[in-house]
């Protein structure tokens, strides 16, 4: 039983209650007190204080039976919406979702600087836009989260960012300045694995979403809470080292997993052998198709070399799933038994490794998702995509 000041527990019941509602989407107050243990008095009188903020409406559902409608609750979806960006190298993409965690609106604006004062101009004028649009319901944008592309303290200050450049880029707090507004800034790795546990994996304690774009990244939930490391940069696992005095890498070392077995490795390689054809996705998918040899090869070594770092990730951190973010792997038949052929551990233990069905959009996704969670001030958040 809790025990505390009637504050607190006022506020641990409230979170209690607004987490089941959005785990079950719809939810009558008899069956809410049921789930969570708390007297009807007490759901009454916290539902009250819901209906009153517009965080919650009720609906009346279809019932043929004798007796009463069943009065249902659920999270009132227009009260206020969730602002993700993800800034990546030579575009950011922002979208809006309900407090249902639906998405509302996405816009992706290409960018031709890595100059930061453009950069966080854009930024700035690009939210304030969407503070403008969303203005008139009852709590407008109730947050604002940038997943970025590289190393974020635990002040959420950005360390570095490879692909632009920055070094110790106060952008949180250059935004809040202007916007007057809070805003978060997290790794992308994490904001894909905070997708992924939010939407589809809501029993999972342990999970890891490893991101093969770029480069690779690799997001950790552990205990529904992000594991960050003493600074805030764990998950830089592109740069573990595969092949000793192998490919030099942007970090300073040489033979990083990400230089083997990200999408880009992939793509330049597949370049280099087609000579200036122009190469997709679906063009890598075509080529595989009518059995490229090429490109079989290429395949094979990425799906050799993910399966090594696959491998290593296991044994050190002993996850329940993982899951792999790549638009390749989705291309590619029998991906996944591909990869588990080359693990013959013994000792490597896990529940399930899946291939993500959100895709490239799980930054921009875990971004609002994190938003509405803050705001909400829920500890886990259950959300459903339909």
């Amino acid at each position: 039983m809790v025990t505390g000041d009637a504050s607190y527990i006022k506020k641990m019941n409230r979170s209690l209650i607004m987490k089941h509602i959005l785990q079950e989407g719809m939810i009558s107050r008899a069956d809410l007190s049921k789930a969570i243990a708390l007297t009807r008095a007490t759901i009454s009188a916290q539902v009250s204080d819901l209906l009153d903020e517009e965080l919650v409406i009720e609906t009346n559902m279809e019932y043929n039976l004798v007796g009463r409608k069943p009065i249902m609750l659920s999270i009132h979806a227009e009260a206020g919406y969730a602002l993700g960006i993800d800034l990546e190298f030579g575009r950011v993409t922002f979208a809006v979702a309900n407090l249902q965690g639906a998405i509302v609106a996405t816009d992706t604006i290409p960018l031709e600087t890595t100059k930061y004062e453009d950069i966080l101009t854009l930024l700035l004028t690009s939210i304030q836009t969407y503070q403008e649009r969303y203005a008139a319901c009852r709590y407008g944008i109730v947050g604002i989260v940038i997943g970025i592309h590289g190393l974020v303290s635990t002040e959420e200050v950005i360390h570095y960012i490879p692909s632009y450049d920055w070094h110790q880029v106060t952008l949180k707090t250059d935004l809040e300045k202007t916007l007057g507004a809070r805003v978060h800034v997290e790794n992308n790795a994490n904001l894909s694995a905070f997708a992924e546990r939010t939407f589809f994996h809501h029993e999972t304690d342990n999970l890891l979403c490893v991101t093969l774009y770029s480069g690779i990244g690799l997001g950790m939930m552990f205990n529904h809470s992000f594991f960050r490391g003493q600074d805030g940069f764990a998950g830089e696992i592109g740069h573990m080292i595969v092949v000793p005095d192998g490919h030099p890498c942007t970090c300073g070392n040489k033979g990083c997993w990400e230089k083997y077995a990200s999408e880009a490795s992939v793509f330049q390689q597949v370049s280099a052998v087609k000579q200036g054809a122009s190469v997709t996705y679906e063009q890598i998918h075509c080529w595989l198709r009518e059995g490229d040899s090429e490109v079989y090869r290429i395949m094979h070594s990425y799906f050799y070399y993910l399966s090594i770092g696959l491998n290593n990730i296991i044994n050190i951190y002993n996850p329940e799933v993982i899951v792999l973010d790549s638009e390749l792997l989705r291309l590619s038949p029998d991906s996944l038994d591909k990869i588990r052929m080359q693990m013959h551990s013994r000792i490597s233990h896990y529940r399930e490794i899946k291939i993500s069905a959100i895709g490239k959009q799980s930054c921009v996704l875990g971004a609002c998702a994190l938003a509405i969670q803050k705001f909400l001030q829920v500890s886990t958040l259950n959300l459903r995509r339909d």
